[in-house]
């Protein structure tokens, strides 16, 4: 049980024969009264203040707890979108890779078409180098054939010419 100020006023001895002086007990109740009313006071004033401070380091520790919560949830995230960027990063250097192989592979072809019109622009050139052979062949034969024909038509009119002079006089 606890005593309280108001216990300590209403408090009441019995008086004996030489008994403690009254006055004198009474007011060392009431200043042990006055005292426990103070003290009664400051401990509710401290329990209130108990109280309070333990809300508010509850408010400290759920606040602690939804800012590791966000960290670790911001922390997922950075994970997550670090992740998505290497996926990406190796999403867009396959493709990268996959165009050049298609360049490189158009550009072979390109290589090897050309090479092929070299060869045969090379071909059409050696046979129209044969032909033109041929045709001036065939011309220088003409020529020889037709100078021959000329020689030969320039000896029988100079054999003509030879008949149709007048006969010389010496003989």
């Amino acid at each position: 049980m606890t005593i309280t100020a108001v216990d300590i006023q209403q408090q009441q001895f019995r008086v004996r024969f030489r008994g403690f002086d009254i006055r004198e007990v009474d007011r060392f109740l009431e200043q042990t009264a006055e005292t426990i009313t103070a003290l009664q006071e400051e401990n509710i004033k401290i329990k209130e203040e108990l109280r309070r401070l333990k809300m508010e380091t509850q408010g400290y520790k759920e606040r602690e707890e939804t800012f590791k919560r966000a960290m670790l949830n911001s922390q997922k995230v950075l994970e997550q979108m670090k992740e998505n960027a290497r996926k990406s990063a190796e999403i867009i250097i396959a493709d990268a890779e996959v165009k050049a192989e298609k360049i490189l592979n158009r550009a072979h072809n390109r290589l090897s078409q050309l090479h092929e019109d070299i060869s045969e622009l090379k071909r059409q050139r050696v046979q129209i180098e044969v032909q033109i052979r041929s045709v001036i062949e065939a011309h220088s034969k003409l020529l020889e054939v037709g100078k021959e024909s000329m020689d030969a038509l320039d000896e029988s009119d100079n054999k003509v010419a030879v008949l149709k002079q007048p006969p010389s006089i010496l003989s």
